[in-house]
Order: structure tokens, then sequence, then C-alpha cells
């Protein structure tokens, strides 16, 4: 059996401690919550990217749209976990008994920040300069598997953990009720709205991209590419966890 590292043990309740400690517990336990939900918003626009990438024909303005509608929950993640980041390496106690998280997602995680902002800032680059500059679709597209490759061990490691951080700031009955929740969901909302506004106040610059596409490699060509680093993060992820 594997033992349970310190991320993995279940949350204290912040009733059950003193009260400036209780505040303290809460602290992390809203952190750990607003990242969730950044993190479930995240993962159903980076889905959708993905399947306008395999057809990016006839999907272009909508792989434009929701490229720069992940610039709000993208920053809302960025900085919820920054903030975790931060606290743990000051040594506040709270964080700290928290604990960090495993040696892989530590090790992993600036590649995972660094190819997501490359993806997005690329995307964004493109759609200003228009098809033209070669270097800025190399990449964006070698930015992409990598941010694909990571995102994959990055979901794998905590997606099991989003669904109960949601459901327990929903529930009428959380088995540690967190203060905060309306504004954990306004942060997010407010990401959410403005990077939409964004994205609608941009979406003419996609219009040079309409009858572009002539990249020798088919929506079928990036699919494959797309399955065959799936398959070889997952292989690579079990291999590593049996080491363990």
């Amino acid at each position: 059996m594997t033992p349970l590292t310190a991320s993995d043990k279940p949350d204290p309740d912040p009733d059950a401690v003193s009260q400036p400690e209780g505040r303290r517990v809460a602290e992390v336990l809203g952190n750990e919550r607003l990242t969730a939900m950044a993190g479930a918003v995240l993962l159903v626009l980076f889905a959708v990217e993905i399947v306008t990438v395999v057809a990016l024909r006839a999907l272009m303005p909508m792989h434009f749209f929701v490229g720069v509608l992940l610039t709000g929950p993208v920053a809302v993640k960025t900085a919820s976990t920054g903030w975790r980041f931060l606290r743990y390496y000051t040594r506040s106690p709270a964080y700290r008994r928290k604990g960090p998280p495993r040696p892989l997602q530590r090790t992993l995680a600036p590649l995972l920040v660094a190819s997501t902002l490359a993806v997005i800032v690329s995307g964004l680059a493109l759609a200003a300069a228009g098809p033209a500059p070669m270097v800025l679709l190399q990449v964006h597209a070698i930015s992409f598997l990598v941010w694909l490759a990571t995102v994959i061990v990055h979901a794998a490691a905590y997606l099991p953990r989003v669904p109960k951080s949601i459901r327990e700031d929903w529930s009428h009955r959380p088995s540690a009720p967190v203060p905060g929740r309306t504004a954990r969901v306004a942060s997010n909302g407010l990401a959410l709205a403005a990077a939409g506004t964004a994205a609608v106040l941009l979406l003419p610059t996609a219009a040079p991209w309409a009858g572009w596409i002539t990249q020798s490699v088919s929506g079928f060509g990036i699919l494959a590419v797309v399955l065959i680093v799936t398959a070889v993060v997952v292989v690579t992820v079990r291999r590593l966890r049996r080491r363990a």
C-alpha cells in the first residue's frame, strides 16, 4: 500500500480546532476549492479546444474564441496555486500541514504553467499578426504538445479530488464548511465574463484565418499526434506510480 502524503490526508474540520487556527485551516480549504472550481471550468474548455484543433478548418473561429476565453480561468487557477506556493514556502503553518504536491506534480508544475502561457500568448500573437509568421505557428504547435502532455499528468493526479471539493462547497451539509463560497464563485465568474468579453471583441481578428489552413497535417493527423502523446504520457505515469 502506498503511504499517504500530506496532501492526500483528509481535510481537517475548521470547526474542530481553535478559532484562529480554524480560520487558517478554512483559508487553505477555501484556496483548494477555488482552485478546483477554476480547474473544472478549464477542463471543459480544454476539451472543447482540443476538439476544435482536430477540425481546425471548420472550427477556427471557435478555436480562437475558446482560446481567449481560457485566459480567465487560467488567471484564477494560476493565482490560487501561486498563493498556495507562496504561503507554503513562507512557512505558513496551515499550508505546511496541508503539505506540498507529490514530487512528479511539483516537477511538472513550472513546465505546465510555462506551456499554458506559451500556448495562449502565441495564439493571441497569431491572431494579431495573421497567418504569416511561421515561427509563431511553430511555437504555438510545440507548446500545445508540451502542454497536452503535462496537463494529462496534472489532470490524472488531481481530477479525483475536484468533484469532492466542488460538491463540498455546494452541499447543504458539508463535512467541512468553509466561508467565502460567494467570493470563490464571483472570482471565477468575473474572470470568465472578462475573458468572454475580450473573446467577443477580438473575434474579428480571426477573420484573416478563415481561408488559410494550408498546413500539410490534416485534422486526422493532429488527432493521431494527440492520441500518441496521450498514450505515451499515460504509460509513463503508470510506470512511475508502480516504481513509487
